[in-house]
């Protein structure tokens, strides 16, 4: 299928989501979202695709959304039918609760709008170069799909406050030290350390990585006690999973185990 605003790619297990409108950025407009839509919903039913990554083309990640279409958006919009901020909260949306790892390569400047996208993923790394920021105060305008409501919790209330308020980028290897990204590499190898990650996690029980991550994702906004009663239903609904016993079996058999999923 043809694409405007990005490119997908199936690497082996993993599906890439590549932003493609480098003129712009990778600025977020309707038409991507509606792209990235189909695409995540796409990657989410396809049994083959065990990780799902997101990245940019060209020299940046994302730089936000595309300010004149937003204005475009919202003010042409017909009554009861999706707006941009409707369409960016339905991709934010897809991605938190996709049922497979995502993972964010970010391979420049990820701001605003970029800097929620890669909240979104559940592990995130970084060229050398990239930098981030939320930048949303630089042009008065307000964060929609986390840039408030999740950084605080991503890095602590204070550091998040100061991203919100400054508007300044900060470099990958400082937001590492926040802890937003999980690995800085060099520019060049950035491609090759995700690829790796990828049929890494590929190994694994999809169906173990789905129930992680449901249950951490849920813990956030829970007690201890009920985010420990939330693991401990899962784990009695995994025991009696094939991918337990295969994982149990391969163990004793000293053997990479075979997963399916169930």
């Amino acid at each position: 299928m043809h694409y405007e605003t990005i490119q997908f790619e199936r690497r082996g297990a993993g599906a890439w989501i590549i932003l493609d409108s480098p003129k712009n950025m990778n600025s977020v407009s309707s038409t991507m979202l509606g792209e990235l839509e189909s695409v995540l919903k796409e990657c989410e039913k396809d049994s083959s695709t065990k990780v799902v990554v997101l990245t940019g083309a060209g020299s940046s990640f994302c730089a936000g959304a595309d300010l004149k279409n937003v204005l475009s958006s919202l003010n042409n919009t017909e009554p009861g039918s999706k707006d941009f901020l409707d369409m960016f909260d339905q991709v934010a949306g897809l991605l938190r609760r996709m049922p497979k790892p995502v993972i964010a390569a970010v391979n420049g400047l990820a701001l605003a709008g970029g800097l929620e996208l890669v909240m979104c993923c559940d592990i995130v790394f970084a060229a050398e170069s990239a930098k981030i920021g939320d930048a949303h105060s630089n042009f008065g305008v307000f964060p929609g799909a986390g840039g408030a409501a999740v950084l605080p919790k991503k890095i602590g209330l204070n550091r998040a406050k100061y991203l919100l308020f400054s508007g300044d980028f900060l470099s990958a290897t400082e937001m590492e030290r926040f802890g937003l990204v999980n690995k800085v590499v060099p520019d060049s190898q950035l491609v090759e350390e995700v690829e790796n990650f990828v049929e890494k996690l590929a190994a694994k029980s999809p169906l173990v990585l789905r129930r992680m991550k449901e249950v951490a994702n849920a813990s956030v906004d829970q007690t201890q006690d009920a985010a420990l009663r939330h693991e401990m239903l899962h784990l009695r609904q995994h025991v009696r999973s094939y991918d337990l016993a295969e994982g149990l079996k391969a163990f004793a058999e000293k053997r990479k185990p075979e997963f399916k999923g169930y």
